[in-house]
C-alpha cells in the first residue's frame, strides 16, 4: 500500500511520526525563517508605499508628508496609464492561457514519451537562462520594415509591413513570447496531480470529453491556473523592456512610467505608481485564495465518492 492509499485509509505511515517530530523540534527555526522572510518582503512593500506620500523638489526627495504625488497622478492623466497597461496584462494573460492550457494538458496527459517531455521541458526552461533584453532585441531585426518576415513578404509581391514593429500587435507578442513558460509550468504542474483514475471513472460513467475536462480536470487543475495567471499578470504589468523594445514611442505602459521616473529621480512617482501593480498582486493573492478553497471542497467531495 502506497503512502498516499494508507493515508486515506487513516493509517499511519512508516517514519511520518519521526519526521513530525523533527519538524516540531525545529519550529522555532521555522517560525524564525518565516519572520524574516516575511520582513525582508514586506518591509521594501511598506516603505514603498510610504514613499509615495513624499514629493520631489528639483532633483530632491522632500520627506514632508504630502497628497501632492497622488494628486499629481490623477491630475495628470497618468492613471489612465495604469488602465491602459492592465488592458495589455489581461489581453496578454488571456492569449497566454488559450495557448498554455491546452499544450500543458498535452504534456501531462497526452505525451506518452518521458524523453520527449524532458526534452520540451528543458526547452521551456533554456529562456530563464538568457537575459530579457537579448531574447526581445532580435525580433527588431525579424520585425522590422527591412527584417526577416517584411523580406520574405517582399519576395512575394507584399509591401512590408510597417505595423509589425513598433505597435501594441509586436508589444503583445513579444509579452506572449516571453511569458508562456511562466503560465506552462504552474498548469502542467497541477495536471500532474490529476488523478489519472478519475478521468477514467469520469469516461466508465458516460461523461464526454468537454464534461471530463469541465467537472474533473479544470476543477483539480484551478490552483495551478491560478498560479500562472498571478505568474503572467503581475510581470507584464511591470514590464518595460519589450514596450520599450518593441513599442517605441508608440506604445507607453506602466513599466515605461516607472523607469522614466526613476531616470528623473522622481522617486515618489515611481512609488505611486508601483503602487497600483502592489495592489492588483494583493486583489489576486484574494481571488488565489477563495479559489484554492472552492479546489479544496471539490476535491474532498471526490474523495468521498470514491471511497
Amino acid at each position: 500500500m502506497t503512502a498516499v492509499a494508507a493515508l486515506e485509509a487513516g493509517r499511519a505511515v512508516p517514519g511520518r511520526s519521526r519526521v513530525r517530530r523533527l519538524i516540531d523540534g525545529y519550529g522555532w527555526l521555522l517560525t524564525l525563517f518565516t519572520a524574516a522572510w516575511a520582513m525582508l518582503l514586506l518591509l521594501p512593500l511598506f516603505l514603498m508605499f510610504v514613499y509615495s506620500f513624499f514629493t520631489t523638489s528639483g532633483f530632491e526627495t522632500d520627506y514632508s508628508f504630502s497628497l501632492e504625488t497622488w494628486h499629481t497622478l490623477f491630475e495628470s492623466g497618468r492613471w489612465r496609464i495604469g488602465t491602459r497597461t492592465l488592458g495589455v496584462a489581461v489581453t496578454v494573460t488571456a492569449i497566454i492561457f488559450v495557448l498554455a492550457f491546452p499544450f500543458a494538458l498535452w504534456l501531462s496527459k497526452g505525451c506518452r514519451s518521458n524523453g520527449a517531455r524532458t526534452l520540451i521541458l528543458t526547452l521551456l526552461t533554456i529562456p530563464f537562462f538568457l537575459e530579457t533584453t537579448s531574447r526581445t532585441v532580435i525580433w527588431r531585426a525579424i520585425l522590422g520594415t527591412e527584417g526577416v518576415v517584411n523580406t520574405l513578404l517582399g519576395g512575394v509581391g507584399i509591401e512590408p509591413q510597417a505595423w509589425l514593429l513598433y505597435s501594441g500587435f509586436a508589444v503583445n507578442f513579444g509579452m506572449v513570447l516571453l511569458y508562456f513558460p511562466s503560465m506552462v509550468f504552474p498548469i502542467f504542474m497541477s495536471l500532474e496531480l490529476v488523478d489519472d483514475q478519475l478521468v477514467g471513472a469520469a469516461e466508465d460513467l458516460g461523461a464526454s470529453p468537454l464534461q471530463i475536462l469541465r467537472l474533473v480536470i479544470l476543477p483539480l487543475a484551478l490552483p495551478g491556473i491560478v498560479a500562472g495567471i498571478i505568474f503572467t499578470l503581475v510581470p507584464t504589468m511591470a514590464e518595460f523592456v519589450v514596450p520599450q523594445l518593441l513599442g517605441g514611442f508608440n506604445v507607453n505602459l506602466l513599466g515605461n512610467s516607472i523607469n522614466s521616473a526613476l531616470s528623473a529621480l522622481k522617486y515618489p512617482m515611481a512609488a505611486a505608481l508601483s503602487a497600483f501593480v502592489m495592489a492588483v498582486l494583493v486583489i489576486l493573492m484574494g481571488l488565489l485564495f477563495i479559489v484554492l478553497r472552492r479546489s479544496r471542497t471539490i476535491m474532498n467531495t471526490f474523495a468521498e465518492i470514491r471511497q
